[in-house]
């Protein structure tokens, strides 16, 4: 009786996926470690005992298993209507996203924070970024950003959310290390112009990408090849994103 009782708590819980998988999270925080500041890799170093960004990256999606830590699912992603920018939005009173990256990047910033706190509140900020660039993660409430709208990716059910989340990522067979290595050669005024903007140009960035993304299959089709052809230049455009902003924010916060 008690495993059955676990059981119906535990579904809810994993019926709406918020993350972006765990090879996403790693190949951002991958690629933004190579272009911390020398003085952001020192604080980095000694606040995450040396541990690098990729190994941290999945710190918030880990934490999810502890029910104390429920009060967090909601910053993992933000919806709002697709015809709207998020500044004009009606925010939601458990946190999104954008606020939740907005509330660690103040308790790290503040000197009267503990180090318990810092080190925490990094450990979500660089996850999170990682996040927002994600895009069914700025999408729409109606369908749970996407998890309602089931589909078949070569043959196996899934739904929209999850093919962004992982299905997509897991099918092109590289490693994060691997895949990080290949998406970040750009050359330097590329870089600079991917890391220009703030946090709600770029939830907007993504709300724009996951109005696209809705109208690129219907509930029940089978999604494969075809479809990771058309769309694998968007996933690694958003990875290569989410590395160069994670970067850039980092760097701005151990100035």
């Amino acid at each position: 009786m008690n495993k059955v009782f676990f059981l119906f708590l535990l579904i809810p819980i994993l019926g709406f996926s918020n993350y972006w998988g765990k090879t996403g999270h790693r190949v951002t925080g991958h690629i933004a470690q190579n272009h911390l500041s020398g003085k952001a890799k020192r604080a980095l170093n000694k606040l995450l005992d040396g541990h690098s960004l990729a190994f941290v990256s999945t710190y918030a999606d880990e934490i999810k298993a502890d029910r104390n830590n429920s009060r967090f699912s909601p910053w993992h992603y933000v919806n709002y209507p697709m015809d709207m920018r998020y500044e004009d939005s009606e925010k939601s009173e458990f946190g999104d996203v954008v606020m939740a990256i907005e509330e660690c990047i103040g308790i790290i910033k503040n000197e009267t924070s503990t180090k318990k706190d810092r080190v925490f509140y990094l450990k979500m900020l660089i996850h999170l970024v990682g996040d927002l660039h994600q895009p069914m993660h700025a999408s729409r409430a109606e369908d749970k950003g996407g998890n309602d709208i089931q589909l078949q990716w070569f043959g196996e059910g899934t739904n929209l959310h999850r093919v962004w989340d992982k299905n997509m990522i897991v099918s092109y067979g590289m490693t994060y290390t691997e895949l990080a290595t290949e998406l970040d050669r750009l050359p330097k005024w590329k870089r600079k112009k991917i890391q220009e903007g703030t946090i709600y140009d770029w939830v907007h960035e993504s709300h724009l990408i996951a109005a696209e993304l809705y109208g690129s299959v219907e509930p029940g089709e089978k999604i494969g090849y075809q479809y990771s052809y058309k769309y694998n230049n968007i996933l690694f455009d958003q990875l290569q994103k989410g590395g160069l902003r994670l970067a850039k924010v980092l760097n701005d916060l151990f100035r």
